[in-house]
Formats: C-alpha cells, sequence, structure tokens
C-alpha cells in the first residue's frame, strides 16, 4: 500500500513530460517581437515656397499620421517657422535660392550628408524663373542635382514638382516662363529615371491659381498648402511603400554643413547681432553672390524675456545698391535706407524664438556688412 501513492506520482510526471517538450520547443522557436521600424527619411527640397514658412509640409506631415504612415522622419539642416500645428517641420527650403547656384556652388552634398534622406520632394526653380534662366540651364542643374542624391544614396526616390504658376507685379514675364519650364519637366524626367533611383514628377501647376491660392501671385497661402500638399501625398505614399530605409549611423540631428564654395561666393563676416529695446536682435548674412548682385539674409530674433508682437529691421546700402525681389517680409527701400517689416505669419516671436528673412539686390557685395538695427513692435 506505500508504493502505490508513488506510483501514481510517477505515472502523472511521466504524462506530464510530452507538455512540457512541447513547451519548451515552442519557447525555443517562437522568433522575438519585430524590431520597431526605422522611419523613411524625407528631405523638402527648395526656396521659399517650401521653407518659408512652406506650411504645406505641416498639412502634408499630418495627414502622413492620420492615416497610418507614422514611420517617417522630415529631414533637413532647417527648422520649422511656424504653421499654427504640431509638425516635424525639418527642411531644406532656402528662401530665395536658385537651384542652378545650389548646383553650381555644390550646396546640396553637405546636405545630403547631414541629413541622409532616402526620398526628396524638390520643388526647385521659383526664382530661376524669375531671374529669366533658360528652362535647359536649369533642367542641367536638376540633373546635376539628382547626380548628387544617387552619390549620397543610389536608391534615392526623387519626386520632382513642376512648379506652381507664378504672377508677381513685378515680373509678369514669369507666368509664360513657368509653363516653358513645365513643360520640358515630363522629357527631363524620363531620361534621368532608374530602376533603381525613380524621378517621379508631381504636377503642382495644373488646377493651383495664382489668385485664390496664393497671397502675392508666387507664395501659396492656406488654399495653396492643402492643394500643394494633396499633390504630393500620393506619390509620397507609394515612394513610401517602395523605400527600404539606409542606415542610420549618422545623427538625427543635422548640425549646419560645411560647404565648398567658390571664390565668387564666399560669403563676406557676419554682422554681429544689434540688440535693442524690447530684445530685438538682427543678424546679416550673404547667402550667394553673382557678377552684379547678391543675396542677403537677415535672422530676428527675440532675445527679451517677453514676447514681441511684430518687428521692424533697417540697415543702410551706401554703394548704390538696389533691392530687387524680397520674402518673408515687406522690404523697402528710401534712398541708402533698407526698411524691412515683418509679414503676417512671422512677427510674433516668443522669446529666444527667431524667423528669417531674404532679399536680393543689385551691386556690389556690402564690405563691412551693414549695420543692422531691429525694433520690436
Amino acid at each position: 500500500m506505500s508504493r502505490n501513492p508513488l506510483r501514481a506520482a510517477l505515472k502523472a510526471l511521466a504524462a506530464l513530460l510530452p507538455a512540457l517538450a512541447l513547451g519548451l520547443a515552442l519557447t525555443a522557436t517562437t522568433p522575438p517581437a519585430a524590431a520597431a521600424a526605422t522611419p523613411v527619411r524625407v528631405m523638402p527640397l527648395g526656396d521659399s515656397i517650401t521653407g518659408s514658412p512652406g506650411c504645406w509640409r505641416a498639412v502634408l506631415w499630418n495627414r502622413l499620421q492620420s492615416t497610418g504612415h507614422t514611420d517617417v522622419d522630415f529631414v533637413g539642416t532647417l527648422g520649422p517657422q511656424g504653421c499654427g500645428v504640431p509638425y516635424d517641420g525639418d527642411n531644406e527650403g532656402h528662401g530665395g535660392y536658385l537651384a542652378t547656384n545650389v548646383a553650381n556652388q555644390n550646396l546640396l552634398p553637405g546636405w545630403l550628408a547631414a541629413t541622409r534622406p532616402d526620398v526628396v520632394l524638390m520643388h526647385f526653380g521659383t526664382n530661376d524663373v524669375w531671374s529669366n534662366i533658360a528652362p535647359a540651364t536649369i533642367l542641367a542643374a536638376y540633373s546635376k542635382l539628382v547626380d548628387q542624391m544617387r552619390a549620397a544614396n543610389p536608391a534615392m526616390t526623387v519626386l520632382v514638382a513642376k512648379i506652381i504658376p507664378m504672377s508677381p507685379a513685378s515680373c509678369p514675364e514669369c507666368g509664360q516662363r513657368t509653363v516653358a519650364l513645365n513643360s520640358l519637366v515630363d522629357g527631363w524626367a524620363a531620361g534621368k529615371t532608374t530602376a533603381a533611383s525613380p524621378i517621379v514628377v508631381v504636377d503642382q501647376w495644373t488646377g493651383f491659381s495664382t489668385a485664390t491660392d496664393t497671397y502675392d501671385g508666387v507664395h501659396p497661402n492656406a488654399a495653396g498648402d492643402q492643394k500643394m500638399s494633396d499633390r504630393w501625398y500620393p506619390a509620397l505614399v507609394a515612394a513610401l511603400d517602395r523605400t527600404t530605409p539606409g542606415p542610420t549611423a549618422s545623427p538625427t540631428v543635422s548640425p549646419t554643413p560645411t560647404t565648398s564654395r567658390s571664390p565668387t561666393t564666399s560669403p563676406s563676416p557676419t554682422a554681429s547681432p544689434t540688440p535693442t529695446a524690447g530684445g530685438c536682435t538682427a543678424t546679416w548674412r550673404l547667402a550667394g553672390q553673382w557678377p552684379g548682385g547678391f543675396q542677403g539674409e537677415v535672422t530676428v530674433r527675440n532675445g527679451g524675456a517677453a514676447s514681441i508682437a511684430g518687428w521692424t529691421v533697417r540697415f543702410p546700402l551706401t554703394a548704390g545698391q538696389r533691392i530687387s525681389q524680397a520674402w518673408s517680409a515687406d522690404v523697402t527701400q528710401s534712398g541708402t535706407t533698407v526698411t524691412a517689416r515683418n509679414a503676417s505669419w512671422n512677427g510674433a516671436l516668443a522669446p529666444a524664438a527667431q524667423t528669417t528673412f531674404g532679399f536680393l539686390a543689385d551691386g556690389a557685395v556690402p564690405n563691412p556688412a551693414p549695420a543692422l538695427t531691429c525694433a520690436a513692435n
């Protein structure tokens, strides 16, 4: 009788052994949970339509998030300039820049090295058209930029826009020049695309009205931002579906790249910020130059402890220089004095916040850099 309980226990243990073995096998063969997806890095590339403030990027980003495309990282060495909604604002939208100058000065490789994009959204050429540069020359710059993208990432997907229409009061010919450029983009893209690095044309021109979709004949208003986002969205989603993100060994925080420039485009010394009442400061930077003209950029910063509602920057141009074009500010010139007042969207600055405006000018580069004054409204 004393051995019966032992025999019963042994039988029970024998019955459990197959189940235990199966459990161990399942534990050994069940794969670990999948690692979080590496985000696809998307670089918006262009001029002020992309970056100053370029709120179509905010609309596009939030649409991606709301439709489940959360594995996207917008990248660029420039940050957001507002738009009133949270979004990933990193970009390469450089106000006033020409695609031809960016190509000729080899500015893009530094931006690519700093941000390592997988996809580029390129709306570029508006300032080239405004400067009456031939479409063939602009397309040659596109080709060089694409070659530089592929050198950085052989599997780069490039979405190239037919640029939005333009009808600035100072350039009645710009509308037809835009048509001339856009008419050649499809053929250029077809000859440049490859299986490894496709070029996709996104038609931002058709159905876009300078009367209802811009606030100045050039830059999109809220309706224009929505239209641009709507055109980018399907092309970008398709690109995301076919893109394998590259390695992320480099930091995601993008430093300002050091880029090589030709001797004719070396910037002059940057003027130190000039503090004034209210904490407003203004800093001058030479963004580019060419025979008979130059491009300037001014950063306005609220260095005070209280928010400001607006700002006015003044500086002299004493050697006969004349402002020919400006963006992200209302810029006027009276004799040798230039006055720049904030645009409607970038006047309010919290403490430590900053914004940037730019301009093109005829004449020699000021040397030394002009002294700027900034007054908070």
